[in-house]
């Protein structure tokens, strides 16, 4: 312990030259047990010992809790003098363990002014930088949805919007809340600028054709075809409430009659039907809070106007994309043959030893792949997957067209695994035409048309590998 000397003794001084030669420096000392020399000399006893770390942590000073006086101030037993002997010092005089005073309790206006004045820091941050409080992290899906919804809404707000940038943004999925205004605008039947006026005309336009054309479907030149689509409007997804409603079927017959109606060249087709389904659902779920998809919902309780706007929008983008792969539909299906040839080479030049266990038990590529061509896909997803299928297809340059041909191949693939193990025609053909997809989600279509992608680029420098596939007899 430090000690200083004290000022130099006259005669008047009382006691011992040893109690008062020396005087000590004010304060406690880091590591000193409290209460002078006398509580370091004096035995313990066994009800004074420490049997807690709290316990031994409250009876000593720290070097953190004591504040050093930069100059000598009052000593512990007086204000400012001599510091007074203390009895028994250096003597082997026993103390008992309550006069022992911690320093932390001696002056209560201390301990107060030391808890206002400042904290003791941690030892192990001393020297480092103060902490700032992080807040609980979040679901990384979460915050990158959010992300997503944020840069679309920023782009939406644009006027025009950057339709090379929705593209881009729109390959890898759109948020529920903008796919419906983004697949208008992608389809083309929505301006990028502003459009209200053209929505407009264009709903106006559709409830002409309705009059014009929807009141002579019972005509002998039209009554076969109305026929049809009455038989296939009710097939539309078995497991989607909605499409058992009769009002839906309805809508959807007169989308498919007007559309016949105004393309002759293929009229009404099998499988056209199902291309109204994507349309519709997402179109409808501006106007419902729950995920239409999953949840039934009963149609007739929107507004006559609302259900009508659904209709129209519904008709023009399923005729935006019908325009790109009209030849699937058209007499023989020439369009429909050729991509089932192009398949068939595809998967020869990718995985060959795929391509040889499917011929080599007899399964030909039509009688599989023609449904994948003729529906999208459609009958091999849930709803939800397609949904987000079509996401890519709509940014995709020539999605539906040739971007679905690596979509087919890649999925055709996905399965390679489970159709080794099947050893005969039917347990290939039947697994092929009845695939596990549905628990399939976002996730699952994300990885489909990545392998997908990188399947096109792998020839995208010979791109005569698939022109050579020509038609040279009918596969049908």
């Amino acid at each position: 312990m430090p000690l200083l000397p004290a000022a130099p003794m006259n005669s008047s001084s009382t006691g011992s030259t040893s109690s008062t030669f020396w005087r000590e420096v004010s304060g406690a000392r880091p590591g000193r047990v409290s209460g002078g020399p006398l509580a370091v000399q004096a035995p313990r006893s066994d009800r004074a010992a420490a049997h807690t770390f709290q316990d031994f942590q409250a009876s000593v000073s720290d070097a953190w809790d004591i504040e050093e006086p930069l100059t000598p101030g009052p000593c512990a037993g007086g204000q400012g003098g001599p510091a007074q002997a203390v009895p028994g010092a250096g003597s082997h005089q026993h103390q008992s363990p309550q006069s022992i005073t911690p320093v932390h309790t001696q002056n209560a206006s201390y301990q107060n002014h030391q808890a206002a004045s400042r904290r003791s820091p941690n030892r192990q941050n001393v020297g480092s930088r103060p902490q700032v409080s992080i807040p609980p992290s979040t679901d990384p899906e979460t915050e990158k949805e959010r992300n997503k919804c944020v840069r679309f809404e920023n782009l939406l707000g644009q006027s025009p919007v950057n339709m090379h940038q929705l593209e881009k943004m729109s390959w890898s999925g759109i948020p529920g809340k903008f796919r419906s205004r983004v697949w208008k605008i992608l389809c083309g039947y929505l301006p990028a600028g502003k459009s209200d006026e053209v929505l407009k005309r264009k709903r106006d336009e559709y409830n002409g054709y309705v009059n014009q054309y929807f009141n002579n479907k019972e005509e002998d030149i039209h009554k076969d075809t109305f026929r049809q689509i009455a038989i296939d409007v009710p097939r539309m997804s078995p497991l989607v409430g909605l499409f058992q409603q009769r009002c839906v079927q309805e809508m959807v017959e007169r989308i498919l009659y007007i559309w016949a109606i105004r393309h002759p060249a293929s009229g009404y087709v099998q499988g056209i039907n199902d291309l109204v389904t994507p349309f519709l659902m997402v179109f409808l779920q501006d106007f419902v809070e729950k995920d239409v998809t999953r949840n039934s919902f009963t149609f007739e309780e929107l507004d006559e106007v609302t259900r009508n706007n659904i209709e129209a929008d519904s008709f023009w983008c399923m005729t935006k994309v019908l325009d790109g792969i009209q030849d699937n539909y058209t007499f023989a299906q020439p369009g429909i043959q050729v991509k089932i040839r192009q398949l068939e080479e595809l998967l020869k030049r990718v995985d060959m030893k795929l391509h040889s266990h499917i011929v080599g038990h007899d399964v030909q590529y039509l009688q599989f792949s023609f449904r994948w061509m003729n529906n999208l896909l459609l009958r091999e997803l849930p709803l939800n997957a397609t949904i987000r299928l079509w996401d890519t297809y709509l940014a995709e340059p020539d999605g539906f067209s040739k971007f679905h041909l690596y979509v087919c191949a890649a999925f055709l693939s996905r399965w390679k695994s489970e159709l080794e193990q099947k050893k005969d025609f039917q347990g290939i053909l039947l697994f092929i035409q009845n695939v596990p997809t549905a628990k399939w989600h976002d996730k699952d279509i994300s990885l489909l048309v990545a392998e997908a992608y990188k399947l096109k680029y792998m020839f995208a420098d010979a791109p005569s590998h698939l022109t050579e596939c020509r038609i040279n007899k009918p596969l049908l």
